[in-house]
């Protein structure tokens, strides 16, 4: 197998940690102005027209409604049954700005039933007025590497958070001030102790689950879930300080986390003494290149315009269709042989011309439809893997990347339950 290229690893960690400099979680933008004026109307998910069914929980910035709705079923694996393919899409920052990718992807997920995970950033639920109510680990109060969110997005983002919840879509985190170690002066959250992430955990919840405190909106419904329960994982900023991040996700009871740059396309597995599952993103063809990309917009831009979120548009078409065939290549590899999970990253953005966006939604429409293709959270992932027999598993993390098993399926887990 050929290796990720060193300009791709740097994509996952240096190049990535850019993202901050770019406003890569809120927008296109590349400064606070340019960010979430938030005209929209954030969708469904809620006008302030009536009462959210439902328990009030704290100040009534969110509501117990009861079981999320659209949830599938997991169910074991009969022997000798091959397994699903299953396709995490996930976004980064999952903020409700103007540029109207998050209602876009929304309607997309509908049309062709496909559940995601949206990594919310705290502070985007927190209006730059009180900025002062965040205080960064390592960091003076109220800093952060991506822009806070105006009020009008900052209502979108609840808005588009509840109706993706209701839709059956994950609520995950991406923490809130987005430090990375590309920092002039070094100082990311690479650097962060567990104490570290505990704190930014506690802030970005807090500002989840006190939204009505800190804004003082009475024209925007609750979010419909418990966040402290919906909480199970989450990605860092720039895909960096898993290692220290880890014991606190196993304290809080987390079930995985998303952070780990540079995996391979093989089954996953848990972490932290069997706590949490390890969810990679992952090196996959590249194609016209000798080298694996990480599956990852920004990773494939830093491959393909060194870094600039602004590149040739003379070479925009041709950079979507790689950017596509891409994930097609990483997905086909997985489909046709070891049925590995695949998943793809991704921040509402428009960077070179939006051409990343079309891309995910051209290879969303192109697998969609295939047999035993599943479009599912990353929460929904776990729930799968955990009702499968252990010794199925294990099997199953056996075949490498591209590898299909000898004699086939139903030779192969014949026996394995």
């Amino acid at each position: 197998m050929s290796s990720i290229s060193r300009r791709a690893v740097l994509s996952a960690t240096a190049a990535t940690a850019a993202l901050g400099a770019v406003a890569a979680c809120s927008s296109g933008g590349s400064n606070s102005e340019s960010v979430g004026s938030g005209s929209g109307d954030g969708g469904t998910g809620g006008t302030g027209k009536g009462a959210v069914k439902g328990t009030p929980l704290g100040d009534g910035s969110t509501a117990d409604t009861g079981a999320q709705p659209n949830q599938p079923k997991p169910e074991k694996l009969k022997p000798g049954e091959r397994p699903p393919q299953f396709v995490v899409f996930s976004w980064d920052g999952a903020g409700g700005t103007d540029d109207g990718q998050f209602p876009r992807f929304l309607k997309l997920a509908e049309e062709h039933k496909a559940a995601m995970t949206f990594f919310l950033s705290g502070i985007y639920t927190l209006p730059k007025g009180k900025a002062s109510l965040y205080h960064p680990p390592k960091h003076s109060v109220g800093a952060s590497d991506i822009p806070y969110l105006s009020d009008a997005a900052v209502k979108s983002t609840i808005k588009l958070i509840s109706q993706a919840w209701r839709a059956g879509h994950e609520i995950g985190t991406h923490f809130n001030g987005h430090f990375c170690s590309t920092r002039s002066d070094g100082n990311g959250v690479n650097k962060w102790t567990p104490e570290d992430w505990q704190s930014e955990i506690d802030q970005a919840v807090s500002f989840v689950t006190q939204w009505k405190t800190n804004t003082g909106f009475t024209d925007v419904d609750p979010l419909p879930f418990d966040y402290k329960k919906e909480l199970i994982g989450g990605r860092t900023p720039c895909l960096e300080g898993q290692k220290s991040l880890l014991p606190t996700a196993a304290k809080l009871g987390w079930k995985y986390d998303a952070s780990s740059p540079g995996g391979l396309q093989i089954w996953p597995q848990k972490v932290q003494d069997g706590k949490i599952w390890d969810f990679p993103l992952q090196g996959i063809p590249f194609p016209g290149h000798g080298f694996q990309v990480l599956s990852m917009d920004y990773n494939i831009l830093a491959n393909q315009s060194a870094g600039s979120t602004k590149g040739d548009p003379s070479k925009f078409n041709d950079w979507r269709n790689q950017a596509r065939d891409a994930y097609l290549a990483g997905f086909n590899r997985a489909y046709e042989t070891n049925r590995a999970p695949f998943f793809i990253g991704n921040h509402f953005e428009q960077w070179n011309g939006g051409i990343y966006m079309d891309a995910v939604e051209e290879t969303l429409k192109a697998i969609a439809g295939k047999p035993e293709v599943r479009l599912v959270s990353f929460r929904q992932l776990v729930e799968w893997l955990e009702v499968q027999d252990q010794s199925t598993l294990r099997k199953l993390r056996t075949l490498g990347v591209g590898k299909a098993p000898t004699g086939g399926w139903e030779s192969f887990l014949g026996t394995a339950g």
